[in-house]
């Protein structure tokens, strides 16, 4: 073999080893390239729950799921008898009270006070006529015509009869001025009493009909017509469409900076179309959030973060459970 062929030899070895190489090293290097990282999130929404503060059966139901409602909308109607019953008790307790209370104010009738003033009078005649007889005797027993003990027998009469005439004076003006204010104040608390009665048992009747506090759609719907429900046992769930927002669940070696009040771009495959965001809550989701341990390196823990945004741009047909795509 020649030493010219000899040297082609090891030329075509070099560049076929080179050759290999850089295809070896394109090769690693398109496999260890990093993809674009791909922040999944989803829409959420804000709802409220229906409930009654009364037990009660589901006599009606006037909304569907997917109904959109407005705030004062009629949404359930409750059957609660027992409630009925006790706002019959407390108007009745209202109205016993309420006649108390008006004769304690308007005093005796005037048959009563013309009774006592006719005893008032009997009883000052009594007394003018003991009065006139003691001083007879008085006069007598002086003259040594009659005895002392028939003197103070007749004493005693004048005496009983005075008393009579007092006690008659007190039942007469007791008549004329009626109750006293102690009275009357308590006769006016105990009308107070039942008109919060009244009032509580009403505000519980309110509850038997449930209507809307803000405008939003039905998403879920819990008892069906005939069912029983509890206190503070859930009738339904209103989602207020407009008060949507995303949520993401980011390791923190992918925030990179982000910060509450920053603008970002998500993509939503549902309608092909990419949205703009603000970013208003960001929060450590705690201990038994996904985390990536890397102590194994010598390095770090790395934990999970919560992320909210709301979206800036409007997009029609947005609802809540659809993906958010961020892609950094």
């Amino acid at each position: 073999m020649s030493a010219k062929t000899q040297h082609n030899n090891i030329l075509l070895a070099i560049g076929g080893f080179v050759a290999v190489v850089v295809i070896v090293g394109l090769i690693g290097f398109l496999a260890l390239s990093r993809d674009p990282d791909i922040l999944q999130g989803q829409v959420e929404v804000s709802e409220y729950r229906v409930s009654s503060k009364v037990p009660g059966r589901i006599l009606e139901l006037r909304v569907e799921e997917g109904d959109f409602v407005h705030a004062g909308d009629t949404l359930a109607i409750l059957d609660a008898p027992e409630v009925s019953a006790k706002q019959l008790q407390a108007e009745s307790a209202e109205q016993a009270a309420s006649a108390l209370d008006n004769m304690a104010r308007s005093g005796a009738r005037k048959e009563q006070i013309q009774g006592a003033y006719q005893l008032l009078e009997q009883a000052k005649v009594a007394a003018d006529v003991t009065e006139k007889s003691y001083q007879r005797i008085e006069r007598l027993f002086e003259q040594g015509v009659v005895s002392e003990q028939q003197r103070d027998e007749v004493k005693a009469k004048r005496d009983a009869a005075l008393a009579q005439q007092k006690a008659a004076q007190s039942q007469y003006d007791m008549a004329v001025n009626g109750a006293r204010a102690e009275e009357k104040q308590a006769a006016a608390a105990q009308v107070n009493r039942a008109r919060g009665a009244v009032a509580e048992v009403k505000a519980y009747m309110g509850e038997t009909v449930q209507v809307a506090q803000m405008d939003g759609e039905v998403s879920d719907i819990f008892p069906k017509v005939g069912e029983l429900v509890g206190t503070g046992a859930p009738i339904m769930n209103i989602a207020m469409m407009d008060k949507m927002w995303g949520t993401f669940s980011i390791r923190e070696d992918q925030l990179e900076g982000m910060k509450v009040g920053q603008e970002l771009t998500a993509y939503v495959p549902a309608f092909d179309k990419e949205i703009r965001m603000k970013v208003y809550y960001i929060k450590d989701m705690g201990s038994y959030a996904v985390w990536k341990a890397t102590k194994a390196n010598g390095q770090y823990d790395m934990k999970t973060f919560e992320v909210k945004a709301r979206p800036i741009d409007t997009l029609d047909g947005l609802r809540p459970g659809m993906s958010l795509i961020i892609r950094k």
